[in-house]
């Protein structure tokens, strides 16, 4: 009785209680955020009889792998995966490199007009790519780039925002002393980069591949209008092949869908502990 007391007097405390309220919001919030994945999984694992029936089951009576074959007899889609995951692997590394090494140039660096230049990346950040794409696309057909894996990765090479993110973390978590000591012991810029910067940034990296990844892997647009030939289409491009003039296949798509999100689950969980250690130390006062 006095341990069931305790735990009750416990309970009616105002910090437990507003406490046990946040956790009861973020528990319904993540099963919210969970239940669309959850939906597309049973979707793509029902029959045609069972997608459009009422009531909704959110498990299906009768579980079949029927969508996932048709996902591969309807279109190579082995090769669009191959192109998604090899236009989203060069971008991101593409703007790894370029976004730590602008970072660390604009951020611990004086130079002639760096602030002009900064805010220059800046102002690009602000364009939509709905603006600038025609013009894009005639400087790839000027190039002989239209139709191939240059034009289709050039746009997603370089991102602003994370050079403005990189420099952001250099300013925060990279002291001078630190980079002024290496300087001292003889290390060149290249090395100071490659061996202290990189290293000491790794938090932050992992959070900017994880964002650059996902947006060049969801890209549509640009590939819509760059490829003429399917063997350059990736998964967002194939999978508008299940959706005709007045029908929608749900159960291919949804297939699909979920063959798509399966490299992004898998980035995050690789870089998800990077995530966490980059939050801690943009925290850290040098």
């Amino acid at each position: 009785m006095g341990t069931r007391r305790a735990f009750s007097e416990r309970l009616l405390k105002p910090e437990a209680a507003l406490k046990l309220l946040q956790h009861a919001i973020l528990i319904v919030g993540s099963l919210l955020m969970v239940l669309p994945f959850v939906w597309m999984l049973s979707t793509s694992l029902k029959p045609p009889s069972e997608v459009l029936s009422w009531p909704p089951q959110l498990v299906p009576r009768h579980v079949t792998i029927e969508n996932y074959v048709a996902v591969f007899q309807t279109a190579p889609f082995h090769l669009f995966f191959v192109n998604s995951v090899l236009l989203a692997t060069v971008s991101t590394l593409s703007i790894l490199l370029t976004s730590s090494l602008a970072g660390f140039v604009f951020g611990k660096h004086n130079f002639p007009g760096r602030g002009f230049l900064f805010i220059l990346v800046l102002a690009t950040a602000m364009v939509p790519f709905e603006t600038y794409m025609i013009p894009l696309y005639l400087l790839m057909n000027r190039l002989k780039q239209v139709n191939t894996y240059v034009g289709l990765v050039a746009p997603y090479l370089i991102m602003s925002y994370g050079i403005f993110f990189m420099r952001q973390n250099v300013m925060a978590s990279l002291p001078d002393e630190l980079l002024d000591a290496a300087r001292i012991d003889g290390a060149t810029e290249w090395r100071i980069y490659w061996q202290i910067v990189v290293p000491l940034l790794r938090g932050a990296l992992g959070a900017l591949g994880i964002f650059s990844f996902m947006q060049t892997w969801a890209a549509f647009i640009w590939p819509l209008i760059i490829t003429s030939s399917r063997q350059l289409w990736t998964m967002e491009l194939g999978l508008g092949m299940f959706q005709y003039r007045f029908t929608v296949e749900l159960g291919p798509i949804n297939a699909g869908s979920m063959l798509s999100i399966l490299p992004v689950l898998v980035v995050f969980v690789l870089l998800r502990r990077n995530i966490v250690r980059g939050i801690a130390l943009t925290g850290m006062k040098a």
